[in-house]
C-alpha cells in the first residue's frame, strides 16, 4: 500500500508554484539537457545531468503563464471570488522528464504519490502546455486518464493505434494553413528548386508526406529532403558533429538557394557547433548564401540560444509567426522581473545567470572566478537574441489559452453554481465537476482579450489567427532584428489571403540584395522545348531546338513583371494603360507569325497581312501617343501655355485609336476590293509548285506597309526631338532606338522582299516582323525591366521626380 510520506526520490531542478482555489499546470520547455548514456548492467546510478542548455528566451513563456493569471485574478469581472493559481514544471525536452513533470501536477506538492489526492488544495483543472508535439503527446497520455484537458501551442502530434482520439485544445492554427503560406511565398518567387530539412521524427514524417505532394502538384521541385536526428547523449556527440558537417555541406553545396525548414523548437540545436565543425576539419568552409524559410516552431531565436553562435547564415531568412500582440501593462510586468522580487519562481535563477552570464553566491560551489549577480542587471541591456520584452506568437498563444480557460470557468460558474462557491471541504466533488463542464465550454467560442484582440475557434476547436511574415537580418555585432514584410490573413478573401512586401525585405549579402533564384535549369528561351533530364525531377531539362514544324509556346514575360509590379513609380509613369497597349500589341505580333506559317487557307490569307498591318499600327500608335505625351507634358509645364488642356488619358487614348482606325479603314476597303486568296504559283521555280497567297491588289497591300511606315517616321521624328527632354526613366531616347531599329527592319524589307520567290518572301516577311517586334520590346522595355528586377532601389518616386525636374 502507498502511503502519502513517501517523497519524491528525483525533485525536479525547476518548478514554479503559486497558489489558487483551482490550478492551471504548465509543462515548460525552457532547459535542454544532454546527457551521457546509461548502461543498465549494475544497478542504475543517479542521474547525471552534464550540460544544461537554457532557451532564454522562453522564460518569457512562463511569465505569460504569470502575467494572464495575474490579471485574470485582479479583474473583480473575471472569476469573481475565485482564484486561479499556477503549477509549473520544466520537460526538459525529453520524454522521462515530460512524463514526470505531468505526474507531479497529478500529485500533492511536497509528496510525489500518482492516484492519491493528498493535498485538498492541488485542484487541477487544466494543463497548457507543450511547445514540441511530441511533447504534447507524453503530456496527453496521461492527463487521458484523468479527463484533464490539455491546452497546447503547438502543432498536433501524429496519433498511432496506441494513442487514438487524444484530446487537445489547439492554440496553434491548423498545419494546412502554414502549408499553404510557404507555397504562396515559393510561389510569389518562383523559387521551384529547393532543399527541405525536416527532424527524424513522426512528425517531420508526416510534413515530408504533405507538402512532397502539394508542393509537386504546384511545380516545386525537392534537391533532397534532410533528416535531422536529434541530440540524445553526450557520448554521441562526435558522431552528431560529424553528422552536423555533412548535412551542412551537402546544403551548402546544393544548386538551390532556398533551404525550407520544418522542426521542433530545439531542432536547431543540431546545429549548434556549426561555427567549430570548419575549424576542426570535419566541414568545408563555404561561404555561398542561401534563403532559409522556417516554420512557426522554428523561431530565429532557437538560432542563438548561446552567445557564442554566429548567425550570419540566418541573415535575410524568412519565417513564419504567430500573429501577437502586446497587453497592456506586459513590459513592465517583465521589467520587474529578478531573483529577488519572487520566491515562487524556481526557473528564475538559471535563466538570469545565463543572461548575465553571472552566479549567485552557492557556498557549495566555487565562484571566485565567475562574477557575482547582484539580481539588479537591466533586461533592457539584453540583445533580442537573448530574451525579447515585447510578447512573441507563442508567449501570445499561452496567455490566449489562459483567459480561454478563464473564461469557460466564468461561465461554468454562470450556468452551475447559481451561490457562492466555497472549494474548502468540498475539493474533490468540486473540481469533478469543473472538469466536466470545462470540455464542453473549451469548445466554439470566442472572447476578446485585454490586447484588443478578438480571439475565435472554427468548428474544428482550432484557434483562427493571423500568420506574420518576418525577415531575420543580423548585424555585424552577431545581433538581429526582425522585419514583417507580410502576413497570412485567414479571414480574408482566398486571393488576399497572402501578402507580402517585397521590396522591404532584406536579402543575404551573398546575393547582393538581388532577388534570389532557386531553379534546378533556367527557362527555355523561345523556339526551345524542355526535354527531361534522365532520373532528374521534373523541374531540371535540357532545353532543345524545337523539332521542324513545331512551334514553342513561351510566355509574354515581360507583360508579366509590368503586371506583377503594376503599383511601382516606373511602371505607373508615361501613362500606365498605354504600356498595357503596346505590350499586349507587341505579344499579338509575335504570334500573327503563325497566319504565315503552313499551307495557305481561305481564312489565313484573309487574315495574315490585314492582322498584321492593324496590329503593328496599333503598336507603332501607341508608341507615337507615348512621344507626343512627353511634347505635350514639357510644353503645359510653361507659364501661361494653353497646352494643358490636352493633358490627360484622352489626348493618348485619341491617337491611338484614330491611327488604327485610319489602318483598319484601309484593310477593309482592301477585303472589299481585291481580297488576298489561296493560289498556286507555277512559274517562280522550275519543275515546282508553289503553294501561296496572292495578296490581290497590290498596291493596296503597299499602302498598308507604307501608312505604317508613315507612323513610323513621325514617331521616330517627334522622338529624336524629345530626347533631350525631361523624360521619366528617359523613355523618349528608348523610343528614339526602338524606332531607328523599326525603320531600318522595314526600309530593308522591302528590296529583299521584292528580290525573292516562292516561300522565302515568307520567311522574308516572318524575319521582319519578329526582328521590328523585338526592336520595340528590347529597346523601350528591357531597361525597365532590368530596373524593376536588378535594381529596385531605383524603382521609387524620388527618383522619378529628380528626373523629372533635371
Amino acid at each position: 500500500m502507498v502511503k502519502c510520506m513517501i517523497n519524491d526520490p528525483h525533485p525536479p531542478l525547476h518548478k514554479y508554484h503559486q497558489s489558487g482555489d483551482l490550478i492551471i499546470g504548465g509543462i515548460a520547455s525552457q532547459n535542454f539537457i544532454v546527457s551521457n548514456s546509461i548502461d543498465f548492467t549494475e544497478n542504475a546510478p543517479p542521474v547525471l545531468f552534464n550540460e544544461l542548455l537554457t532557451l532564454t528566451k522562453n522564460y518569457q513563456h512562463i511569465l505569460a503563464l504569470a502575467f494572464a493569471v495575474k490579471e485574470i485574478d485582479e479583474n473583480p469581472q473575471l472569476l469573481p471570488n475565485i482564484t486561479l493559481g499556477l503549477q509549473i514544471y520544466d520537460s526538459y525536452f525529453n520524454a522521462k522528464s515530460t512524463y514526470h513533470a505531468t505526474m507531479l501536477l497529478m500529485s500533492s506538492l511536497k509528496r510525489f504519490v500518482p492516484n492519491y489526492v493528498c493535498d485538498p488544495q492541488n485542484n487541477l483543472i487544466t494543463v497548457i502546455g507543450g511547445l514540441d508535439p511530441l511533447t504534447s503527446l507524453h503530456i496527453a497520455t496521461i492527463l487521458d486518464i484523468y479527463k484533464i484537458p490539455q491546452i497546447i501551442y503547438s502543432p498536433a502530434p501524429v496519433m498511432n493505434d496506441k494513442t487514438p482520439g487524444l484530446p487537445f485544445y489547439q492554440m496553434f492554427p491548423n498545419e494546412e494553413h502554414q502549408h499553404q503560406g510557404i507555397l504562396s511565398l515559393l510561389l510569389h518567387f518562383s523559387w521551384k528548386w529547393i532543399v527541405g530539412i525536416v527532424m527524424d521524427n513522426d512528425n517531420g514524417e508526416r510534413y515530408v508526406q504533405t507538402v512532397f505532394s502539394l508542393f509537386s502538384q504546384n511545380g516545386i521541385c525537392f534537391d533532397f529532403i534532410e533528416r535531422v536526428p536529434q541530440i540524445d547523449f553526450l557520448s554521441d556527440l562526435l558522431d552528431k558533429m560529424q553528422e552536423s558537417a555533412q548535412i551542412q555541406d551537402k546544403v551548402m553545396e546544393s544548386k538551390a538557394n532556398v533551404v525550407v525548414a520544418y522542426g521542433e523548437s530545439y531542432s536547431t540545436a543540431f546545429f549548434r557547433f556549426a561555427p567549430f565543425v570548419s575549424d576542426l576539419g570535419l566541414a568545408k568552409n563555404i561561404t555561398k548564401g542561401k534563403v532559409w524559410i522556417g516554420t512557426i516552431q522554428m523561431e530565429a531565436a532557437t538560432f542563438a540560444f548561446q552567445r557564442t553562435w554566429d548567425l550570419g547564415q540566418i541573415h535575410g531568412a524568412l519565417s513564419f509567426t504567430i500573429h501577437s500582440s502586446d497587453p497592456p501593462g506586459f513590459h513592465h510586468f517583465v521589467k520587474r522581473r529578478n531573483p529577488t522580487s519572487t520566491t515562487e519562481d524556481g526557473f528564475i535563477q538559471d535563466w538570469w545567470e545565463q543572461l548575465f552570464s553571472c552566479v549567485f553566491p552557492n557556498p557549495f560551489q566555487n565562484n571566485l572566478e565567475k562574477k557575482i549577480c547582484t539580481g539588479e542587471e537591466q533586461l533592457e541591456s539584453l540583445p533580442k537574441e537573448m530574451f525579447e520584452l515585447k510578447m512573441t506568437g507563442h508567449s501570445y498563444s499561452i496567455y490566449n489559452a489562459i483567459y480561454a480557460v478563464a473564461h469557460a470557468l466564468h461561465d461554468i460558474s454562470s450556468s452551475l453554481f447559481k451561490r457562492r462557491a466555497i472549494m474548502d471541504g468540498e475539493g474533490l466533488k468540486l473540481q469533478t465537476q469543473w472538469l466536466m463542464q470545462l470540455h464542453h465550454f473549451l469548445s466554439g467560442f470566442s472572447f476578446n482579450n485585454s490586447a484588443g484582440d478578438t480571439v475565435s475557434f472554427d468548428q474544428n476547436g482550432e484557434i483562427v489567427t493571423e500568420f506574420d511574415l518576418m525577415n531575420w537580418v543580423t548585424t555585424s555585432n552577431n545581433s538581429f532584428y526582425e522585419l514583417k514584410v507580410g502576413k497570412i490573413d485567414l479571414k480574408s478573401s482566398p486571393d488576399q489571403t497572402f501578402r507580402i512586401n517585397e521590396d522591404d525585405i532584406i536579402w543575404h549579402r551573398w546575393f547582393n540584395q538581388v532577388r534570389p533564384l532557386s531553379l534546378c535549369s533556367d527557362s527555355c528561351h523561345p523556339g526551345s522545348r524542355k526535354t527531361v533530364k534522365e532520373g532528374q525531377p521534373f523541374c531540371c531539362y535540357d532545353c532543345t531546338p524545337c523539332p521542324e514544324g513545331k512551334i514553342s509556346d513561351q510566355k509574354a514575360l515581360v507583360l508579366g513583371i509590368f503586371l506583377k509590379h503594376h503599383e511601382t513609380p516606373i511602371v505607373k509613369a508615361n501613362n500606365r494603360n498605354l504600356t498595357y497597349t503596346l505590350l499586349l500589341s507587341l505579344l499579338l505580333c509575335f504570334l500573327c507569325i503563325l497566319l504565315f506559317i503552313g499551307q495557305p487557307q481561305k481564312v489565313t490569307c484573309l487574315l495574315r497581312q490585314t492582322a498584321f498591318g492593324i496590329i503593328f499600327s496599333v503598336a507603332v500608335s501607341c508608341v507615337l501617343a507615348k512621344t507626343i505625351t512627353v511634347v505635350v507634358a514639357f510644353m503645359a509645364t510653361r507659364p501661361g501655355s494653353r497646352m494643358r488642356k490636352w493633358m490627360g488619358k484622352e489626348m493618348a487614348n485619341s491617337i491611338v485609336s484614330s491611327c488604327s482606325i485610319i489602318q483598319a479603314g484601309i484593310c477593309a476597303v482592301w477585303l472589299a476590293v481585291s481580297p488576298p486568296y489561296p493560289d498556286a504559283d507555277m512559274h517562280s521555280v522550275v519543275d515546282k509548285i508553289v503553294l501561296e497567297c496572292n495578296e490581290g491588289s497590290v498596291f493596296l497591300f503597299y499602302l498598308i506597309l507604307a501608312y505604317m511606315g508613315f507612323l513610323a517616321m513621325v514617331s521616330f521624328t517627334v522622338a529624336f526631338f524629345a530626347r533631350k527632354l525631361p523624360d521619366s526613366f528617359n523613355e523618349a531616347k528608348f523610343i528614339t532606338f526602338s524606332m531607328l531599329v523599326f525603320c531600318s527592319v522595314w526600309i530593308s524589307f522591302i528590296p529583299t522582299y521584292l528580290s525573292t520567290k516562292g516561300k522565302y518572301m515568307v520567311a522574308v516577311e516572318i524575319f521582319s516582323i519578329l526582328a521590328s517586334s523585338a526592336g520595340l520590346l528590347g529597346c523601350i522595355f528591357l531597361p525597365k525591366c532590368y530596373i524593376i528586377l536588378l535594381k529596385p532601389e531605383l524603382n521609387n518616386r524620388e527618383l522619378l521626380i529628380k528626373r523629372k525636374a533635371m
